[in-house]
């Protein structure tokens, strides 16, 4: 079933994150950005075949000027949709993107504010907090999302304390192992499990944690679907295959999705999905959440409970607040 789709509207960025290749800018100075019209043309037709996430993702995705109307797009096509971004563009495309995102996650690397802009080598620390106050005045309710790596994982207690100040759920998400930065080490993992557990307000996929201690994807048991449940568009309407992280080779968009997602070249790359060499040992997690969307395998079974929370709390918990500051302001 495909469930999701990574959109890549620019390979660009504004930061120099030392955990993200997007960081090194001069290897995408001279990329596109995504064109509107393949873009609208591309999720009408991921919404015929059922896709029901649209991850609108770069780079810095608020880098594209039309960004506020692919999401409003997306939206009227009923999609579920989702940015992450480091907060600096936010405030100039927060009332375009008001009600058209739902998963809107705020990168904070560190509570403290020094760290966080060495980390991202921009100041932005700031912006975080100046999108969040935005944010919430336009009746949103954004996530912070902090991406723990082994230098800042005895943060997570001020960063869990930041989150509820202001009323919002911290993602944890584990860094992975790649473009030569380590995953997290088992010191790391044991602080991150026993922390968050039991956090109503916390949002970490068990799944993910124990993918890790059990060393990543296996190719002679795999438990990736990254191509059966993931479709990855590249600002250069094209779609990666088998995925964006080890992209090995790509498809031009010049026939409808429908047809190319059952061409003998996709079948091949189904049939491979995490069995190639480089899937071994991978946890990259824009493709292990949808894997585990069903509970089809023992980390699909641990991922339940953390989707539950998350599910509780932007579905009823931060709709019935939303609800309370409506009728308060009417009265």
């Amino acid at each position: 079933m495909l469930l999701l789709c990574n959109y890549y509207v620019t390979y660009r960025c504004n930061a120099y994150c030392e955990f993200c290749h997007f960081g090194f800018h001069e290897n995408f100075k001279n990329t596109p950005f995504a064109n509107l019209n393949d873009f609208k043309s591309n999720v009408e037709q991921l919404a015929e075949l059922g896709v029901k996430f649209i991850d609108l993702t770069g780079g810095e995705p608020l880098l594209h000027r039309d960004i506020g109307e692919m999401a409003k797009f997306a939206r009227s096509l009923k999609m579920q949709t989702s940015i992450t971004t480091n907060g600096l563009l936010y405030p100039k495309f927060a009332e375009r993107l008001a009600g058209n995102i739902n998963l809107l996650h705020f990168s904070l690397d560190s509570p403290d504010e020094d760290e966080h802009n060495r980390i991202r080598k921009v100041n932005c620390y700031r912006s975080v907090f100046k999108s969040i106050e935005i944010a919430k005045s336009l009746d949103e309710f954004p996530d912070i999302l902090f991406t723990v790596t082994n230098e800042t994982y005895h943060k997570l207690p001020r960063m869990y304390e930041i989150a509820r100040e202001h009323d919002l759920v911290l993602l944890v998400n584990p860094v992975f192992s790649y473009f030569g930065n380590p995953g997290l080490n088992e010191v790391a993992i044991d602080f991150v499990e026993e922390y968050c557990d039991g956090k109503l307000d916390v949002y970490l996929n068990k799944g993910f944690m124990k993918l890790r201690r059990d060393g990543g994807n296996h190719i002679d048991d795999p438990k990736c679907k990254a191509v059966s449940r993931v479709i990855v568009i590249s600002p250069n309407n094209e779609i990666i295959l088998p995925c964006y992280h080890f992209g090995k080779e790509t498809i031009k968009i010049d026939r409808p999705i429908k047809v190319i997602r059952e061409s003998e070249k996709i079948k091949y790359y189904k049939k491979m999905e995490g069995r190639f060499d480089f899937c071994e040992g991978c946890t990259v997690n824009c493709y292990f959440e949808p894997s585990f969307a069903f509970p089809t395998n023992y980390y699909a079974i641990t991922s339940l409970t953390s989707k539950f929370k998350y599910s509780y709390n932007k579905l009823i918990k931060q709709k019935i607040k939303k609800f309370t500051f409506r009728k308060s302001e009417t009265q």
